[in-house]
């Protein structure tokens, strides 16, 4: 398989931490021979703060659902069943890919997906992330260690967002957010997941891409599938 291939790994429904583990062992032990991947999937339930942070911006008591302290860019965030999220392993130096361009490209992925649903989104300078109506659908967060990437996006589908009321979502007090099924739009996690991926092998130009459910090797072994 070249490097300018790609993998995409349809995972299904995980837990957070054994994925979020399974990035940073995939990150530091893979060689520059190796594609990047997409690992595309949804969460149990679990609200996880960036390196910014501050626990000040959970604002009640989470009711059991964990709280997870990760290493990626950003505030707090909530994933649960029902939304998408796409994290990108890509190696950056071998692209040439600055994370500035990659945070770009994440937008624009979502924004044309968004676009051929016929919903118009923007974005805001200084608050990565997609918005529908001044609501926000779709957050970022990454990290990039040894000129690589993992972490990725968040895109609300289809899920239960009382959770969010809970936190100050991405450490904006009074954020709204959004997601497809109040748009009107009535597709399922899975097919999003897949159109955002086509989304995001063009914005990053793939020239092609091998599509497997089959876990990677680093997350076999300790991942718990729903």
């Amino acid at each position: 398989m070249s490097t300018t291939d790609l993998i995409v790994r349809r995972l299904g429904v995980l837990d957070y931490q054994p994925v979020w583990r399974a990035m940073q062992a995939f990150s530091k032990t893979r060689s520059s021979a190796d594609p990047d991947e997409f690992w595309v999937l949804q969460h149990q339930p679990v609200f996880t703060l960036g390196q910014a942070g501050r626990r000040e911006h959970i604002l009640a008591d989470t009711g059991g659902i964990p709280i997870v302290k990760v290493d990626r860019g950003g505030q707090v965030t909530y994933h649960g069943p029902g939304q998408v999220v796409v994290y990108t392993l890509l190696d950056l130096r071998r692209r040439k890919l600055a994370v500035r361009a990659l945070v770009t490209a994440l937008e624009q992925a979502v924004m044309a997906l968004l676009d051929k649903l016929g919903i118009a989104a923007t974005t805001r300078v200084g608050a990565p992330g997609v918005y529908v109506r001044e609501r926000k659908i779709a957050a970022l967060g990454l990290r990039v260690s040894a000129g690589c990437s993992y972490h990725g996006l968040s895109f609300n589908v289809a899920m239960d967002l009382a959770p969010f009321s809970l936190i100050d979502p991405c450490g904006y007090r009074g954020l709204e957010v959004t997601q497809l099924s109040e748009l009107g739009v009535g597709l399922v996690p899975e097919e999003v997941g897949d159109l955002l991926s086509d989304e995001l092998q063009v914005q990053l130009g793939y020239n092609s891409r091998f599509l497997t459910q089959r876990l990677p090797d680093v997350l076999r072994s300790s991942a718990q599938v729903s």
